[in-house]
């Protein structure tokens, strides 16, 4: 058994006073496990356990302790490192343990003071982020051969039921008190925040009269009830716990496909560069303009042909192009989410050799079964979801050399808006041909949204005959009139018009309510059926915004701020 990371013992960086919530930190997502506070996890084989242990005097923020392995957002960075960690280094492992550190207490959830004391703002991308990490497990289940499994050697509540809702099995000790609960209704007067009421009905099927009794019981339920709703899978005594847990992680593993005995690929730190208002990773640059509130991102085609088969691919690991822009993707928009909140407007563009980028576009979907190049897709993925449910106005622009091709084309019709030149700048004496963008394979639906349609799909739907003009097209370079006769593009206009009208399009989404454009751009990215996704960040995510903000919850008499002081919430019963 290999230990890779323990909970370390430091000093407390809180001191008596409380940290201003109109002044959070500037957070940094990147970490490793030689810089973990609050997991262990260690490696026996096939079967990795995960160990929560969070340091009550590590919080991210002064303010608060996280007592009883409550969490907060830098519990929560980790845990999404080590999900990666263990889908990249440790292709061996089928199967994840994770489990509590302390006695008879699994996970109390998100610290209700670190929530009382931070700004809205704050409290939405944090809950934002931890649903993020969250379906992050639930993919690593479904699509790595890595099957999570919930062993609660205690109480889980809120938060930590939903930490739990995530895996695949949810094990809970039976030893007459450790129970589960979701108590943020009765107790604070706002919803689970990480997709808990949608789980409990969507993914465990509890029947929804129950999942009322549930939500609003504040101690939970534990035993045979539990059981027999739903809640768990199992409840297993304390002199059995350790057998039965053995056993269902190895069953797991015996049904995972992922190889056994292949070489992993260590996630290596970024090399980010920041020089003032411009941030630089190898194949992505975002250079910040505040008093336009906006942010101009560029995504560089790699500058030479894909690796000649899988073995080649594996050699380069986080050299690999697809892989490396994705890293650099998820660290800016992780950044620029949490850290940049004035910058309401991001203008994405692609540059570079585009049939590079559908060689390896190609390469992705040739090389799908091989268990790195598979990692990669769905990395890929998740981050196209990423910036799918971001809160800020994303505008494509196209120009001459533009890489707007296969995979770098999904971030274009992740957008609001697509601008395209149509022609050259006749001014500039550069030798541009004019701009062109490009369909592959992989448009089709291998990097779905989180309503399960491709971007393509939710472009075009309801109406088929657009979708299917479109993808017979499949492989063509587009030009400026054909892209807007396929509705592919906004708008595309000659180099007369071209960028006085970017200008006024970006000014005039710049004086709009940010407010507004959130709600706006949601309703019109997230179209069609309704997924258990989509309902935890669309439905549940729009509802707990709301509720954080009444004086129900937050006003100085609501529940959220009477939390721990022994008085309830005073609350304004009228019905909104």
């Amino acid at each position: 058994m290999t230990v890779i990371a323990s909970t370390e013992t430091s000093q407390s960086k809180a001191d008596a006073g409380s940290v201003s919530p109109a002044t959070p930190p500037v957070v940094g997502f990147a970490t490793s496990p030689d810089r973990y506070r609050h997991c262990r996890l260690e490696v026996d084989g096939e079967v990795a356990t995960v160990t929560l242990l969070v340091d009550e005097h590590g919080g991210l923020v002064p303010g608060y302790e996280l007592k009883m392995n409550s969490y907060d957002l830098g519990v929560d960075i980790e845990l999404y490192d080590l999900v990666q960690r263990l889908r990249f280094e440790h292709p061996e492992v089928k199967a994840v343990v994770m489990t509590g550190g302390l006695d008879r207490m699994f996970c109390a959830g998100a610290n209700i003071r670190m929530l009382a004391q931070s700004t809205h703002a704050w409290k939405v991308n944090f809950c934002k982020f931890t649903n993020e990490t969250r379906n992050g497990i639930e993919d690593a289940t479904a699509n790595s051969g890595q099957t999570w499994i919930a062993a609660l050697n205690g109480t889980a509540a809120g938060g930590g039921y939903e930490l739990a809702l995530a895996c695949d099995q949810i094990i809970l000790v039976n030893d007459g008190s450790s129970a589960v609960s979701l108590p943020e209704v009765p107790l604070l007067g706002v919803l689970p925040g990480t997709g808990g009421l949608t789980r409990v009905v969507d993914k465990r099927h509890v029947r929804k009269d129950r999942a009322d009794l549930f939500a609003t019981k504040s101690e939970g339920y534990r035993g045979g009830t539990a059981v027999e709703w739903g809640l768990v899978d199992a409840t297993v005594s304390r002199n059995a716990w350790d057998e039965e847990i053995g056993r269902r992680a190895r069953q797991a593993a015996a049904s995972s496909k992922r190889p056994s005995g292949a070489e992993g690929v260590r996630l290596t730190p970024l090399d980010r560069k920041d020089e003032g208002d411009t941030i630089a990773y190898p194949y992505v640059t975002a250079k910040i303009d505040r008093s336009g509130h906006r942010v101009e991102i560029t995504v560089a085609a790699p500058g030479e042909a894909p690796p000649a088969d899988a073995e080649a691919v594996l050699a380069q690991g986080v050299d690999y192009w697809p892989l490396a822009v994705t890293r650099a993707l998820d660290d800016l928009i992780l950044h620029l989410r949490t850290n940049e909140t004035e910058l309401g407007i991001w203008v994405l563009r692609a540059v570079g050799d585009a049939e590079r980028v559908m060689a390896y576009d190609a390469q992705l979907r040739e090389l799908a079964g091989d268990w790195f190049v598979n990692e990669v897709r769905h990395y890929y993925k998740r981050t196209l979801k990423r910036l799918d449910v971001t809160s800020r106005s994303l505008i494509a622009v196209i120009e001459p050399g533009t890489a707007f091709a296969g995979l770098l084309l999904e971030l274009a019709l992740a957008c609001d808006r697509q601008y395209m030149l149509e022609g050259v700048y006749e001014d500039r004496d550069d030798g541009a041909v004019p701009a062109t963008i490009r369909l592959s394979e992989s448009t089709g639906g291998d990097f779905p949204m989180g309503n399960g349609l491709s971007r393509l799909e939710s472009r075009f739907w309801g109406n088929e005959d657009d979708l299917a003009a479109a993808l017979a097209r499949t492989g063509e370079p587009l030009d400026a009139a054909a892209a807007v006769e396929l509705g592919l593009v906004t708008l595309a206009l000659d180099d007369i018009d071209f960028e006085d009208e970017l200008r006024i399009v970006l000014e005039e989404r710049a004086s709009l309510s940010p407010d507004a454009l959130t709600g706006m751009e949601a309703n019109h990215r997230f179209v069609g059926p309704e997924s258990m996704e989509s309902k935890i960040f669309g439905r549940l995510t729009a509802w707990q915004n709301w509720i954080f903000i009444r004086p129900n919850a937050s006003g100085p008499d609501g529940a959220l701020r009477r939390y721990g002081t022994g008085r309830k919430g005073d609350y304004d019963l009228k019905r909104v």
